[in-house]
């Protein structure tokens, strides 16, 4: 997706050494303030403003036929509401990410601030634009403890994403499980997914890859299996309710065809578990 890296080739090298494994691809723009700069002077209230958003056709063509003439399609949209809050270009981006979603059915995943409560703002507009919140992941949402905040969200139907563990300079996964096991005791299991937001390598806080294992040695793909999942069966998780989170809901919400590697002609089975 734009703003995260679309170089479809190396994710199709990857994914033909590793077989096993489901390598799912997005489409959207990743974005805190402004669009990209092809969308600067195209689309609505710019200098060629005719017809609907192209961004609209960009997206449903990653979605639909494949990325940048790969034949990999995306499996689902994403956007972004971080701290600045809906600027223009963001609510440019999330009202074409709703149009995409009501032409192509797509689930959405929307990164959020939880400090500021995006998430109130996501499901607002994408509310408002018609999108079915049952496929709409708040991303980030487990950043927040505020089971009052998480509940509103939950109650539209959209879907938390408890899905930073591992990142304990946020929250610490004490708290992180703390949360979720409140909210299964509320009735709240299947409205959640978990994740870790993890990376192979992420050079947002410099080019050595040991950097963020020294800082975060959580922050890794394994936390939830051994550590997470553990934990919450201590805090007296009600029997079968974690697992519902881990993989229930993920299925419910994914386009409704088969698993499929990142190739030619394939679309992801679990989108729901990826945010960013």
């Amino acid at each position: 997706m734009w703003g995260l890296g679309r170089y479809l080739p190396r994710i199709q090298r990857v994914n033909e050494r590793v077989p096993e494994l489901n390598i799912i691809v997005a489409t959207g723009i990743y974005t805190y303030n402004d669009v990209p700069f092809q969308f600067h002077h195209r689309g609505p209230g710019t200098l060629v403003d005719q017809g609907p958003d192209p961004m609209i056709a960009d997206f449903t063509r990653d979605l639909t036929e494949g990325i940048a003439g790969t034949g990999v399609r995306a499996a689902f949209l994403k956007c972004a509401v971080d701290a600045p809050g809906l600027t223009p270009g963001v609510e440019r981006v999330l009202r074409a990410v709703a149009a995409a979603h009501r032409e192509t059915g797509a689930p959405v995943t929307v990164h959020t601030e939880s400090s500021i409560h995006a998430g109130r703002t996501v499901v607002g507009l994408l509310g408002e634009e018609g999108v079915d919140l049952a496929k709409v992941v708040v991303g980030h949402a487990g950043d927040s403890n505020d089971l009052d905040y998480l509940m509103e969200l939950a109650d539209t139907g959209a879907i938390l994403g408890m899905d930073r563990f591992g990142l304990d300079i946020i929250n610490p996964t004490s708290e992180r499980v703390a949360t979720v096991a409140a909210l299964c005791e509320r009735g709240y299991a299947d409205r959640m997914v978990l994740s870790h937001d993890a990376s192979c390598f992420i050079d947002w806080f410099g080019p050595d890859p040991a950097t963020v294992p020294a800082m975060q040695p959580n922050w890794n793909y394994r936390h939830i299996s051994e550590d997470v999942l553990p934990a919450l069966r201590a805090a007296a998780s009600p029997t079968g309710r974690s697992t519902r989170c881990s993989w229930r809901t993920p299925a419910a919400t994914s386009p409704a065809e088969p698993p499929a590697r990142a190739r030619p002609g394939a679309r992801a089975a679990l989108p729901s578990l990826l945010s960013d």
